[in-house]
């Protein structure tokens, strides 16, 4: 039986599936999981052809067994921005498209059941938080 840590990550895990399938139910293209650079980690990396211009969204997933405690949402705060800024520069710069293509930064949150799977709504977000 997984401990805590594990129980966690396997949590953790699940919601960020759930989230990259519902992004892609809603057009995104999802080209990178867990990505880890820069003292960072991103959790989804997805490119959003609308409008005719593809943009590179990189999704911060953020969840919590309830809202007893408050959202999900609440906790990307500014340095939780900052890192993810960091790794997603790190990436684009490893993919060769560092100032060259357009990018927005999205956060997800995802309330989980007590069997530890997504329940509910998604609360997603587009365009969280800038790079600035």
């Amino acid at each position: 039986m997984p401990g805590p840590r594990g129980s966690t990550r396997e949590r953790g895990r699940a919601a960020e599936r759930a989230v990259a399938e519902h992004l892609q139910a809603h057009g995104l293209r999802i080209v990178e999981l867990n990505y880890a650079a820069a003292w960072a980690e991103l959790d989804l990396v997805a490119v959003d052809p609308t409008d005719g211009i593809p943009t590179y969204v990189f999704v911060e997933v953020r969840s919590r067994a309830s809202d007893e405690h408050g959202s999900p949402l609440e906790t990307v705060d500014h340095h939780k921005q900052r890192r993810v800024i960091r790794a997603a520069t790190a990436w684009l710069v490893e993919q060769d498209l560092w100032e060259q293509v357009e990018t927005r930064f999205d956060v997800v949150a995802v309330t989980l059941g007590a069997d530890g799977l997504p329940c509910g709504e998604l609360g997603w977000i587009r365009d969280a938080f800038d790079a600035s």
